[in-house]
């Protein structure tokens, strides 16, 4: 019976002998032995670690990416805008022995450093780097952030601002400011286009001028272009320069005599009541133009 107590009273201290002494580590963990209170130099790895019952104490470390989100921070920009901006910090730890015993909380340290370098990184920034040089903010912010961290076995993997939240009053501004820009580009578009057209058009009005059949073929070729909408109605313009080349095509009559009678009209004079009179062509010799009665009242020119 004292036998039986006896082998009892070994099992459960044997028991608790290996619940003491035997630990398992994850694959992501990292152990850290402190043996009555210093710490060891050997990093047990994962699987099982044996321990020294009452003598060590095992503190594990995990070593995966942790994602810690930083408040939004409320700064004046260097151009003197309030902004408010949020970011967010990845990192994981490279050495398990430095953060056990060189820091007590490294996951608070990291938070807490993360947002004193935002809201410097905000005051030293313009509202542009903000909106448009992200990347640079983001470097920047890294090696604020890693500089410390280093020092305590922690390694910064990234640094993302997430977002920039600007005032009403600066988000109609910036509207506006868009706005005004998109104008002044559309008008220069527009002006350059109109200068290399009149550039195009004085090139073609004088070729046009070289060779006067080119402007009645360009005039052929509009009324083609009309008529090819099916329109009901044709406008067809008649341009001087074709009645200048017909001028010039035509031969003059040399054996038209001198004294031939010249029709010449004279605008109708109004009546009292307000209507033109009947109008009639008077027909003068151009020889006795000089001795010709006035004709309504006026000399013949």
């Amino acid at each position: 019976m004292v036998l039986t107590y006896l082998l009892l009273t070994i099992l459960a201290l044997g028991a608790i002998w290996l619940k003491a002494s035997i630990r398992v580590i994850n694959q992501y963990e990292r152990g850290v032995v402190f043996r009555f209170g210093r710490v060891q130099p050997a990093i047990r790895g994962p699987g099982i670690a044996l321990l020294v019952p009452i003598a060590d104490r095992l503190q594990k470390v995990s070593m995966q990416i942790i994602t810690m989100p930083v408040p939004a921070q409320d700064g004046i920009t260097r151009d003197n805008v309030t902004v408010r901006v949020d970011a967010v910090v990845y990192f994981r730890v490279i050495d398990p022995r430095r953060v056990a015993v060189d820091v007590q909380d490294y996951v608070s340290a990291i938070g807490q450093v993360a947002q004193t370098s935002l809201r410097s990184i905000i005051g030293k920034s313009e509202l542009d780097d903000l909106l448009s040089n992200r990347e640079g903010l983001n470097q920047g912010l890294e090696l604020m952030i890693d500089s410390p961290a280093q020092d305590w076995g922690v390694h910064i993997d990234r640094v993302e601002i997430k977002d920039v939240v600007l005032p009403e009053s600066m988000k109609r501004s910036m509207s506006r400011q868009a706005e005004a820009e998109r104008e002044r580009r559309s008008r220069v578009i527009t002006a350059d286009g109109e200068l290399q057209a009149s550039a195009k058009l004085a090139r073609a009005a004088e070729t046009m001028a070289e060779h006067p059949a080119a402007l009645q073929l360009r005039l052929l070729q509009t009324v083609v272009e009309v008529a090819s909408e099916k329109n009901s109605t044709l406008v067809l313009p008649f341009p001087v320069e074709l009645l200048r080349f017909l001028e010039r095509a035509t031969p003059r009559d040399a054996d038209q005599p001198a004294g031939d009678a010249v029709h010449t009209p004279e605008p109708a004079p109004s009546t009292s009541n307000g209507r033109p009179a009947p109008f009639t062509p008077h027909i003068i010799d151009v020889d006795d133009a000089e001795h010709a009665a006035p004709v309504g009242g006026r000399p013949v020119q």
